[in-house]
């Protein structure tokens, strides 16, 4: 095994490794050159994957929406025939 590899599996950093902790503003210069090389790695989708998305974000919520109603009646119905005592018509 090699020297980096045999002290990285050791859970410490060798001393070469250590770097000069850099100041403020070339930290920021530095985390600004990553945020636009990550952003240069976006790929925009075509229009019909756009409308593809929307159509099952669009089919999901109608779907979800009508759970949560189903669910609303349900409970309603239940809480009014406990502490009224009548069923709904």
């Amino acid at each position: 095994m090699t020297e980096t590899a045999a002290s990285s599996s050791q859970g410490r950093p060798s001393p070469e490794a250590k770097q000069p902790r850099r100041n403020v503003f070339s930290r920021i210069a530095l985390f600004v050159r990553q945020v636009i090389g990550e952003l240069r790695k976006v790929v925009t989708p075509t229009r019909g994957q756009w409308l593809n998305y929307t159509a099952v974000v669009l089919v999901f919520v109608v779907i979800m929406m009508l759970i949560v109603t189903g669910l609303d009646f349900v409970f309603f119905s239940a809480a009014k025939w406990v502490f009224v005592g009548t069923p709904t018509q």
